[in-house]
Order: structure tokens, then C-alpha cells, then sequence
């Protein structure tokens, strides 16, 4: 079994954009006529570029392999290896990380179709039988410019909303409005004091119904998040995502250290080396990498297994489209330091309407599919229904 062929596609998303304007696919074929799907997260160049680099990368490393030699295609990729444009790349830039995690999901999807196995049993077998998942708090469609993440009583009705859902966790970024250019930043007294009303209105709405999860983007400096921290530790969050911009783990480290509330981070990492610093330093107890910029499934459970050994939790981040969530929940199924796996609200819309079959989603629950590979299949239909459109 040999690929042959290489096929990406970009798709424009209807509003409100759950997910981002615009999602990368990529498809790989077989010899023998398996097809396998994958996705890139947010590499950094215009979407039509992304495709282009996916292709020079498939050319260039994959192109006539076996997709079940996985680990040879991720070194020959990560160190550059016998292409004379990328030698000695070795390191764990977003672009070739998110281009290689998008081809290396693929050929997982093809392995699993042609074992006719989820990819989860062959990457230790199902531990979990369904999956925790917590979404963000998103705006009311009949008021979307009111603000859940800094209005306090919006907050609080979104969150109520989100639990009679029967979502068991919700996050919200208190501070998003102090974000901009100049991270990290102090932030104003009068902006804790709003982000402290507005935790605490969430959880006097829902009580011990869920967690809260605060996320936050790295906006903010290391004595700001310990202050900030301070305020929110009698409303016992389930994690401070992100309190310090992730390039520095000595600062995220020092938050962990003086705070009580347990620190996430991941999204915007990527490698198993970048983890074992983060780990190394205690600079987390809540890994979320993102499995289409991380390096893809077998990198991800690796990091997973590395974060087992120091009583770490998996959390997988996601905001992009539905093949980046069925990999993510691949890894969560047969991980036992699952903890919690974003969703994109229950993944109805749209991103249920481009599978042929939607992830399934069932009162707060994920529940991993039987099907060979990831699990899913796009709907080429809608995807051609949807070509990438330039933001006016």
C-alpha cells in the first residue's frame, strides 16, 4: 500500500464562524483506493498558501510511502531529511508542524480503514466509553454583540444555558478585552474587579452544576495573572488557561507554583519537546495541544503518555473544523489522563452538516465512534459548496 495522491481543500464557513472563517483539509489516496482525511490548525500564511505547502510536502516526503510507516514519515518531515529546500529543519515551527500533523492524521484515517479498526484500538484499545466536553460560552443568537465573556449577567444566562444543555464544564475569557499588539500586559484594577464579578456571576448561576474554565490568551503579565488568580480562587475554577504568554515557561511556571487553581496550557505548542520543558518546569498540570499544529495523533499520544508520568491531565484544544475533533477524539478514547476535550458547542451547524454522519454529542458527553480510522467522513458536496472566499 503506497500513496498516489493528494488532494486539499479550503472552506469558507458560514456565519456565526464557530470554529474560524475557515477550515484546511487535506485528503491522501491509496494505491489501493483507500482514502484517509486530515486538517491543518491555523498555520500561519493566507489558506491558499497552506495548500500549496501541503502538496510541496507530500511531493517532496510522502508521495509512494507506506501511510503505516508513520514514524519515518514524521522524522523524514521534522529534521528535513533528503530535501534539499528543508535540511536540518528540526524545530517546532507552526507551519511545517501543522502541514505534517494534517498528513500524518491521513494516513492514521487510511491505516484504521484498512485495518477496519477506530484508530484508537490501535493506539492501545478503548479506555473510555464516553468523553467529557465543555464548550465556550458563545453569544445569544438574538443578541450577538451582547459580551458572555465580560458582561457579567450575560455571563451568567449563557452559562445557565450551556448546563441545561447538559454541558458539565464552560469557558469564558473575563479579560478578552484587554487584548491586543502589546502582550503581556498589567492589567487595570477595574478590569480584575469586572473579571472577578463576572466569574463569580457564572458560578452563583450555576452553582455545583459545572466547572468554570478560565481562559485567558496570554494577555497578561506574570504578577497580573497571580492577581487575577488571587480574586478567582474562592469560585474554584478548573483551570487558568493560558495565564502568561506560552513562550516563557519559567513565568507560567511561577503562576503554578503560587496559585491553587491548576494551570492549562498547549494550544500553541507544538512537539513532544516543547511539552517535556513545559512538564519539566511544573508549568502545567492540564496539557491541550492542538492535534492538527502538535504533530499530529501519535505525537499527541506521546506527549500523553509523557504527561501520565508526571499525573498531568489531557485536555485537547479545538477550534477549527470536524476532522481536527474526530482526531482529538481518537486520542482522548484510548488515553487514561483524559480530562476534558473541547467542543464546539455540540458540533451541530455546520460543522455536523460537512460529515456525512456528525460527531456524536449526548448530554455533555462525546461518545467515540465504532467506524474504521477516524471515525468520520467528509461530505464532498458541501465541501465544494463551500470554497474558500477572501475576507472582504
Amino acid at each position: 500500500m503506497k500513496l498516489v495522491d493528494c488532494e486539499s481543500f479550503v472552506v469558507s464557513t458560514p456565519p456565526p464562524y464557530r470554529g474560524g472563517r475557515h477550515w484546511v483539509f487535506v485528503k491522501l489516496t491509496t494505491d489501493n483506493g483507500i482514502s484517509g482525511v486530515g486538517e491543518a490548525y491555523a498555520v500561519p500564511f493566507h489558506p491558499l498558501r497552506v495548500v500549496d505547502l501541503i502538496d510541496d510536502v507530500f511531493a517532496a516526503y510522502a508521495v509512494d510511502t507506506d501511510p503505516r510507516r508513520i514514524e519515518l514519515l514524521w522524522r523524514s518531515v521534522y529534521y528535513g531529511e533528503g530535501h534539499e529546500r528543508l535540511q536540518h529543519h528540526q524545530y517546532p515551527d507552526h507551519t511545517v508542524m501543522g502541514v505534517l500533523s494534517a498528513i500524518e492524521m491521513a494516513c492514521w484515517d487510511i491505516v484504521g480503514k484498512a485495518l477496519e479498526e477506530p484508530v484508537y484500538n490501535l493506539l492501545g484499545g478503548q479506555f473510555h466509553e464516553r468523553l467529557r466536553s465543555y464548550t465556550y460560552l458563545y453569544p445569544d443568537p438574538e443578541r450577538p454583540r451582547s459580551s458572555p465573556h465580560t458582561d457579567p449577567e450575560e455571563a451568567a444566562i449563557r452559562a445557565r444555558h450551556y448546563i441545561d444543555r447538559g454541558f458539565t464544564a464552560v469557558k469564558f475569557d473575563p479579560i478578552i478585552d484587554i487584548m491586543g499588539r502589546l502582550d503581556p500586559r498589567e492589567p487595570p484594577i477595574d478590569r480584575l474587579d469586572n473579571a472577578e464579578a463576572v466569574v463569580r456571576a457564572v458560578r452563583e448561576a450555576i452553582g455545583n452544576r459545572g466547572d468554570i474554565l478560565v481562559g485567558t490568551h496570554g494577555q497578561i503579565t506574570t504578577s497580573g495573572a497571580l492577581r487575577l488568580a488571587r480574586r478567582l480562587e474562592p469560585y474554584d475554577p478548573l483551570w487558568f488557561e493560558e495565564p502568561v504568554p506560552p513562550e516563557n515557561k519559567d513565568e507560567m511556571a511561577r503562576v503554578a507554583q503560587f496559585t491553587t487553581i491548576p494551570v492549562a496550557t498547549g494550544e500553541r505548542m507544538s512537539t513532544k519537546y516543547e511539552f517535556r520543558e513545559l512538564l519539566h518546569k511544573q508549568a502545567a498540570s492540564i496539557l491541550q495541544m492542538a492535534l492538527g499544529r502538535v504533530g499530529g495523533i501519535l505525537e499527541a499520544k506521546k506527549i500523553a503518555g509523557m504527561a501520565e508520568a508526571s499525573y498531568a491531565q489531557i485536555a485537547p484544544h479545538l477550534y477549527c473544523g470536524p476532522i481536527e475533533a474526530a482526531a482529538n477524539i481518537q486520542l482522548d478514547t484510548c488515553s487514561p489522563n483524559f480530562l476534558i476535550q473541547e467542543s464546539i458547542e455540540d458540533f451541530s451547524g455546520f460543522h455536523a452538516e460537512i460529515l456525512k454522519k456528525p460527531i456524536q454529542w449526548e448530554d455533555g458527553y462525546i461518545i467515540p465512534p465504532t467506524e474504521p480510522g477516524l471515525g468520520v467522513e467528509l461530505d464532498e458536496g458541501v465541501v465544494a459548496a463551500h470554497p474558500y472566499k477572501p475576507r472582504s
